[in-house]
C-alpha cells in the first residue's frame, strides 16, 4: 500500500491506533433522500465499526421512490478527493459504488492500480433508470477497467445476468457459478450474487467462484419494496473484509446485518421503505418501559423551564 511516508503516525499515537477502527473508501453518488449511495455507504460502514472515507463521484436528483436525474462530477475532482485522503489515512479496503461515467471509473482504476494491496469490492447496482447509450458505454468500462482489480463482485441475480451473460440462451437461469464463470473469465474471482428466487417466498445469496459455491444464505421476502439494500450490503462486506474477517464469514455478517436492518426498516416518504442501518442502537420496547419507569422525576429548582406555546419560527429572509 502506497502511503506518505511525512505523514506516518507518531510513537504516541501507536497505541490509539491499534483501537481505531478501519478505514473503508467508497467512491459513490450523493443521494439527497439518505436511500443509497453514499448515505448508505457512510451510516452502514459506521455501524459495522469502520471509519467512511467518502469519495463523491456525482449526485443523484432523486426521491424515496425513483431516480429522476443524475450529476456526475469531472474526473479530476474525484481524483483529487480520493488522493488527498489516501495520501494521508491508510485505508484497508474500498468499495466502487456508482461512479456515474466512464471517465470516472478510469479515473478509480488509475488509483486502485496504484494502491494494488488493497482489496476491492465493486457493487453493480440496477442501472435501467439510465439512457441506454450511457448505461452501456458505464458499464464496457467497468468491465475493462475496474473488474481485473476486483477482488468481490456483488450484484442482484437479474443485473449480472443482464450484464455479465447477456447471450444467456438455456431455459434455465444462470446459477451463481455461471455468472461466477463469466466474471473470472474479466479477472473477479468471487462474485456474491444476491435476490436469487426461491420457492415459497425465498431468495438464496450466493457466495461463489468459477469452480465452487463457498456459501450461501436463505431468507424469507419482504412485502415492502426497498431502496438501497445493495448499497448497504456491499458496504458492510468491505468494513468487514477491511476488519480482517475471512470472505465467508464476511459475507455471512454481512447479510446478517442487512437482514436485520431491512427486518428494522421504515418509509420516510411516500415511496419505498429503506434499511434502519443503525437498527441496533434502536431501544427495545421493553427498556422504554423500564427507562420510564426509573426516571428520576424532573427537578422542578432547574433554571431551564419549558416555553408555553413556543413555537420555532419561520427562517424567511426578513428585508
Amino acid at each position: 500500500m502506497a502511503l506518505n511516508p511525512s505523514n506516518s503516525p507518531g510513537p504516541d499515537t501507536e497505541a490509539a491506533d491499534e483501537t481505531a477502527p478501519v478505514c473503508v473508501m467508497v467512491f459513490n453518488a450523493s443521494d439527497p433522500s439518505g436511500a443509497s449511495g453514499l448515505s448508505a455507504d457512510i451510516a452502514t460502514i459506521a455501524s459495522v465499526g469502520g471509519h467512511p472515507l467518502p469519495v463523491v463521484t456525482g449526485a443523484y436528483a432523486r426521491d424515496t421512490a425513483r431516480i429522476f436525474e443524475h450529476f456526475p462530477f469531472d474526473d479530476e475532482a474525484v481524483a483529487e478527493q480520493a488522493r488527498a485522503a489516501l495520501e494521508d489515512v491508510p485505508v484497508a479496503a474500498i468499495k466502487v459504488g456508482f461512479a456515474g461515467s466512464a471517465g470516472n471509473l478510469a479515473t478509480i482504476a488509475e488509483i486502485a492500480s496504484d494502491y494494488p494491496d488493497i482489496p476491492i469490492v465493486s457493487y453493480m447496482p440496477d442501472l435501467s433508470w439510465w439512457e441506454e447509450d450511457a448505461l452501456e458505454q458505464y458499464q464496457d468500462a467497468f468491465k475493462e477497467l475496474v473488474l481485473p482489480q476486483t477482488s468481490v463482485l456483488v450484484g442482484s441475480h437479474s443485473t449480472l445476468w443482464r450484464w455479465l451473460l447477456p447471450d444467456w440462451s438455456s431455459s434455465r437461469s444462470p446459477t451463481a457459478r455461471d455468472i461466477a464463470m463469466a466474471a473470472e473469465a474479466l479477472e473477479v474471482p468471487y462474485v456474491l450474487v444476491t435476490g436469487m428466487p426461491l420457492p415459497d417466498q425465498f431468495v438464496d445469496n450466493v457466495l461463489a467462484t468459477a469452480q465452487s459455491v463457498l456459501g450461501s444464505s436463505k431468507y424469507e421476502m419482504f412485502d415492502a419494496s426497498f431502496t438501497g439494500a445493495g448499497d448497504t450490503l456491499s458496504a458492510a462486506l468491505t468494513a468487514l473484509v477491511a476488519s480482517g474477517n475471512d470472505l465467508g464469514l464476511a459475507t455471512q455478517e454481512a447479510l446478517e446485518y442487512l437482514d436485520r436492518s431491512l427486518d428494522s426498516g421504515f418509509r420516510p416518504g411516500m415511496g419505498h421503505f429503506i434499511p434502519d442501518r443503525m437498527f441496533w442502537a434502536q431501544p427495545e420496547p421493553e427498556d422504554e418501559e423500564a427507562d420510564a419507569a426509573s426516571a428520576p422525576a424532573a427537578d422542578t429548582d432547574s433554571d431551564a423551564k419549558p416555553i408555553e406555546g413556543f413555537v420555532m419560527p419561520p427562517h424567511d429572509t426578513k428585508h
